[in-house]
């Protein structure tokens, strides 16, 4: 792997663990839902503190900590289920969309209230935005591999999230997909032996369906995103 030969040749960038943890503290704590700013602002103002190296290793940290977040509490979800019903559910990380076609309907999107505070369109979109335009540097300090992997399992939940679990699509959610799809594109290009595309993204490719895309604040659809399209556009450069 690149960045492990970077880490031996003595090409690791110097971080600062102190700076990463007050970061990730500050970004935690000041903004999300509870902030009385508009999501999109809170996303630039979040950006913009995510700078240099170490703001890159905070913004990897929040998209696999989301990552592993989301996936413990479907864990625990399907767990509560089985012990209630006897329903065996199988959660599988990389693909999430056949848990939520057999039991979307008994599931709470997970990324609404992760035990972190961090929001799916505030920290979240601010932190897939910055691993995606910093994606030339990831390799210095950090393993890119697992990162795209979580940004795609990040993908899945929110796509199945629309799909099978109610969740509106509003322009901060729609914003938030293509960030995603944006970075997972940047993340690849940058890799010299990219992954696989999940099977989740896979499927939804060979889609061509438009979405309306509604107003947060209300009822009128104010755009729409072909989800396949634009995964074609970004990932299949």
């Amino acid at each position: 792997m690149r960045w492990f030969q970077r880490l031996l040749g003595g090409g690791r960038v110097q971080l600062d663990p102190g700076r990463q943890q007050a970061l990730l503290r500050d970004v935690q704590h000041r903004y999300g839902a509870h902030a009385q700013i508009r999501f999109p602002e809170q996303v630039e103002a979040v950006t913009g503190m995510l700078t240099g190296d170490d703001g890159l290793v905070v913004a990897a940290r929040i998209v696999s900590q989301v990552a592993d977040e989301a996936y413990a509490d479907l864990q625990a979800q399907a767990h509560e289920i089985h012990r209630r019903t006897g329903r065996r559910l199988l959660v599988h990380r990389r693909n999430y969309r056949p848990l939520w076609l057999e039991a979307g309907p008994a599931l709470r999107w997970p990324l609404i209230a992760l035990p972190s505070g961090f929001h799916p369109y505030v920290q979240v979109a601010a932190a897939v935005a910055v691993v995606g335009s910093q994606a030339s540097r990831l390799d210095r300090v950090t393993d890119p591999h697992p990162l795209v992997t979580h940004v795609f399992e990040v993908l899945d939940l929110t796509t199945a999230g629309w799909e099978y679990g109610g969740v509106r699509i509003d322009t901060d959610a729609a914003a938030l997909a293509d960030r995603l799809i944006s970075s997972a594109g940047q993340i690849l290009a940058a890799m010299d032996d990219p992954p696989r595309l999940p099977p989740a993204v896979r499927e939804l490719m060979r889609r061509n369906n438009t979405l309306h895309v509604h107003d947060p604040a209300g009822p009128r659809a104010v755009g729409a995103i072909n989800l396949g399209a634009r995964m074609r556009e970004r990932l299949l450069a």
